[in-house]
This record gives structure tokens, C-alpha cells and sequence, in this order.
């Protein structure tokens, strides 16, 4: 084995093409999940994060719908680039939007429920990075 050849995931993040569909993949299945669970776990969710349960219900029928639009962008080839920078942006005012609601108590969320949010704030916004990332490349 030599220590010159590429490997697979310096090869990935050279090309613009598949770190943006990789990235829009992964985004999808994330956020697709995350939106069945708010859906299926609305009423625990309320307990241990303060998220009352209606907020919850619209924030997984989104996610879910955002999640399936995502992947739509991210299986077609090649992917479309406005589409997947819209994916970026809208990626980005989530994780704005996630962030002043903790900062501002607006949703009345627990600590565990702030902590949450702070940390999903945090992947989201690394999917944005790397989506950004594989648009400019």
C-alpha cells in the first residue's frame, strides 16, 4: 500500500459535485428522521424539552417535508445548484432561527430542550458549510 494514492475522502471533498450531493444526502436522511420523531414523540417531547406539542406536530410535518424535498435535490443528476444553494440558505435561517429562539426563551424550552436545539442548530449548520462548500467548488 503507498501512502501517495488519494484517499476516498480527500477524493470526496476535492469534488464540488459529490461533497454537494453527499451533503444533501445526508441532510435528507437526518432531517427526515428528526421530522418523524417530532411527529411520532410530540407528546414526550413536550415533557422533556418544554416544546408544547402543537409546535412540535408543525416542526416534524416540516422537517418530514423538508427532508423529502432535500432528497429529491440530492438524488437527481446532476443536482440542481440554485435548488441545493436554496437548500444552504434555508439551512442557515434554521440554524439563525434555532438560535434566537433559544436566546430569547421564545419557545419556552427546558434546558435539555435549549441544549437540543443549540445542537442541532450546530449539525444543520455544519450541512450548510458543507454544502456551501461543494457549491463553490
Amino acid at each position: 500500500m503507498t501512502t501517495s494514492a488519494p484517499s476516498r475522502l480527500s477524493t470526496l471533498l476535492a469534488d464540488g459535485e459529490n461533497l454537494l450531493r453527499l451533503s444533501l444526502r445526508l441532510d435528507a436522511v437526518v432531517t427526515g428522521a428528526n421530522g418523524l420523531a417530532y411527529l411520532a414523540l410530540a407528546v414526550p417531547l413536550q415533557r422533556l424539552l418544554g416544546l408544547d406539542t402543537g409546535a412540535a406536530l408543525v416542526i416534524g410535518a416540516f422537517l418530514t417535508a423538508y427532508g423529502l424535498a432535500v432528497a429529491v435535490i440530492g438524488f437527481r443528476s446532476p443536482v440542481n445548484r440554485p435548488a441545493a444553494a436554496a437548500v444552504a440558505l434555508g439551512n442557515t435561517a434554521w440554524v439563525l432561527a434555532s438560535l434566537i429562539a433559544v436566546a430569547t426563551g421564545a419557545l419556552g424550552l427546558t434546558t435539555a430542550g435549549a441544549v437540543w436545539a443549540v445542537l442541532q442548530a450546530g449539525v444543520v449548520g455544519g450541512f450548510a458549510a458543507l454544502q456551501y462548500l461543494g457549491l463553490r467548488r
